[in-house]
């Protein structure tokens, strides 16, 4: 049986401030279920010690060299739901933020990359694969080859997932030298400089045995300028090993016949109890759009990367039509003053709650007709597969994950779960918006559509298939 240990830098059940924690706790569950033997390793922040530090068994302390000094290094393990579970705890680097910015953030993941490798002497999981997520994992390819290559470890392959290349984890170079004590000959454009800096997700890009990114349609985009935020170059002259491989969310974590934060259950048969959810968060949010308008959603981080400039440019031209909007999400000062101003001149039309909460989201999304998704780009994105679970079809721009797990509206065939569009244009978005609340007005269709969206397998089903026989391949147990 195939030994991997996931390596990110937040997961489920302990902590979450985005998506990678949802597959750091959906892929290895689906893993275990398919005969790989999986642990996981991730530091212990600050939430983890107050919330889970009684539970958590001390495997060792020691310290560990970090350039010219020495630094503690404590390795504790709980089991949780079958699954073995590292973290590396070190007060200084994870005792505050999840991530700290800046420089500091730097440091402190690469802190957690010598760590991951300094403690698989101490832990009683001997990997065949480290599976490392984004670039707060992206030296321990480079370290494990260039520094351990010679020890009992260097056996050990890797595979390197991007879940959002424009995130790289970039500084200078004398602070990775530093506290990795990285050779000057590696520092080049052959190896880990990238516009003048060193830059961690490259060196993963160069080092990693594998590559993979989190949908079929973002591996062919990053491979171009646009997408590829400077690393293109590097996954053209690798991409023999460059997969795509499907993210997917947990089916039971967003069952709309049993999730407990609804206040009404329903299945793809029986719509009433949906009915009933729009009702609630009309109320919850204050709204005095009628029951039978549509209404649209958005559960996002409030970035660019999102599309919301679009939004911008035509929401209020939208809220002129006999529909509802609710925002929940957070992020940019700009778009948190934008949707705020909406909530405050239309607030019969409109809800916006700036921030997250977990029970709220599911409500929007059981309580919706439409989730809006125009994503400038998406790896993959799970919110629009979260919404199909609760017959909340999305509207969605096509690119990367969005237009692999949305199937368009064809008004011939009479098929599809959801709606897309092109062009990043607001008026495209604009005539998509449209031809979708033209088809809920055609309640037999709208339901068909409805059903279809709750029938889509968005399981890691699929994917965990790929990555078994990935794994495989890797280490001599079968072939790709």
């Amino acid at each position: 049986m195939t030994k991997v240990l996931f390596v990110a830098s937040e997961a489920l059940p302990f902590v979450k401030t985005g998506g990678l924690a949802d597959v750091a706790y959906a892929l290895p569950r689906g893993l275990r279920d398919a005969g790989v033997e999986v642990a996981v390793v991730i530091p212990m922040h600050r939430v983890i010690k107050a919330e889970h530090g009684s539970e958590l068994k001390l495997i060792a302390e020691t310290e560990i060299g970090l350039g010219w000094r020495k630094k503690y290094m404590g390795i504790r393990t709980l089991t949780s739901d079958g699954i073995r579970y590292y973290f590396i705890d070190n007060e200084d680097y994870f005792g505050g933020p999840v991530y700290k910015g800046g420089d500091a953030e730097s440091e402190q993941y690469l802190y957690f990359c010598r760590a991951v490798l300094s403690a698989l002497p101490f832990i009683d999981f001997k990997p065949d694969v480290l599976h490392c997520n984004d670039w707060h994992t992206g030296m321990i390819p480079m370290l494990l080859r260039t520094q351990l290559g010679l020890t009992e470890l260097g056996h050990i392959k890797t595979v390197f997932t991007i879940h959002n290349i424009k995130f790289q984890g970039v500084m200078g170079f004398k602070l990775m030298q530093d506290v990795l004590s990285i050779p000057r000959r590696y520092y080049t454009s052959e190896y880990i400089e990238a516009n003048g800096d060193a830059n961690m997700m490259k060196s993963a890009l160069v080092f990693a045995d594998r590559i993979t990114t989190v949908s079929p349609t973002y591996a062919k985009e990053i491979m171009h300028p646009f997408f590829g935020m400077g690393m293109e170059g590097i996954l053209r002259a690798r991409q023999d090993d460059l997969s795509g491989i499907l993210n997917g969310i947990e089916p039971e974590d967003f069952d709309p016949e049993s999730d407990p934060a609804l206040p009404s259950h329903f299945d793809r048969g029986h719509f009433a109890g949906k009915r009933e959810c729009k009702k609630a968060l009309r109320s919850e949010f204050d709204m005095g759009v009628k029951l039978s308008d549509p209404l649209i959603c958005m559960v996002t981080r409030l970035t660019s990367q999102k599309g919301l400039d679009l939004v911008q440019y035509v929401l209020e031209e939208l809220l002129r039509e006999p529909v509802g909007f609710i925002l929940l999400g957070s992020g940019d000062e700009k778009y948190q003053t934008f949707f705020n101003y909406i909530a405050a001149k239309y607030p019969e039309k409109s809800g916006v709650w700036i921030g997250y909460n977990e029970d709220l989201a599911h409500r929007v999304y059981a309580g919706s007709d439409f989730l809006l998704m125009p994503s400038e780009f998406e790896p993959c994105g799970l919110a629009q597969m979260i919404a199909q679970r609760y017959g909340t079809l999305p509207i969605v721009r096509e690119t990367g994950g969005l237009a692999d797990t949305v199937s368009p509206y064809n008004q011939f065939t009479k098929s599809g779960d959801g709606f897309s569009f092109g062009p990043f244009n607001a008026h495209d978005m604009l005539h998509i918006i449209r031809l979708a609340l033209g088809v809920y007005r055609d309640k037999s269709m709208f339901r068909r559509l409805r059903r279809n969206a709750m029938m889509r397998d968005n399981s890691f089903v699929d994917s965990v298939g790929k990555y078994k026989e990935l794994y495989n391949a890797l280490v001599g147990n079968g072939r790709i």
